[in-house]
C-alpha cells in the first residue's frame, strides 16, 4: 500500500535514489497505490551530475511493494521493498534505459511493456 508521504526506492539508472509520493493518480479520492499504478512524487535523494536532480517532480510507476498482492490464481506475491521506475512525461515509457532487480508480472498486464522488457527478471 503506497500512499502520500511514502518513500520509495528507484530501480532505474536515471540518477534518482529516493522518491516521496505525494499523489496517487487514478481518481480524486484514491488513497492507495499498488503494483502497476502511477504516482506523482518528488526526488528526495539523487546522484550528482545525472539527468534527474533533487526536488524534481516526476511521475513513476510502482514495480515492487512490501504489501502482499493477490493474483488471479490465488497466489500472493510480496517483495522486500517499495520500488518505482520514473516515467518520461505523460507516456508509459521509462526515463532510464536499465531497470535493476525483479519486476512483478502485473506491470506488463497494466500496459508497461517497455519496462517489462528492460527488467532483469519478471516474477
Amino acid at each position: 500500500m503506497i500512499q502520500p508521504r511514502t518513500m520509495l526506492k528507484v530501480a532505474d539508472n536515471t540518477g534518482a535514489k529516493i522518491v516521496q509520493c505525494f499523489r496517487v493518480l487514478g481518481g480524486s479520492r484514491r488513497r492507495y497505490a499498488q503494483i502497476g499504478d502511477v504516482i506523482v512524487g518528488t526526488i528526495k535523494k539523487a546522484e550528482p551530475r545525472k539527468e534527474i536532480k533533487k526536488h524534481d517532480v516526476v511521475r513513476a510507476v510502482i514495480i515492487r511493494q512490501k504489501r502482499n498482492l493477490r493474483r488471479k490464481d490465488g497466489t500472493y506475491i510480496r517483495f522486500d521493498d517499495n520500488t518505482c521506475v520514473i516515467l518520461e512525461g505523460k507516456t508509459n515509457l521509462p526515463k532510464g534505459n536499465r531497470i535493476f532487480g525483479p519486476v512483478a508480472r502485473e506491470i506488463k498486464e497494466k500496459g508497461f511493456e517497455k519496462i517489462a522488457t528492460l527488467a532483469e527478471e519478471l516474477v
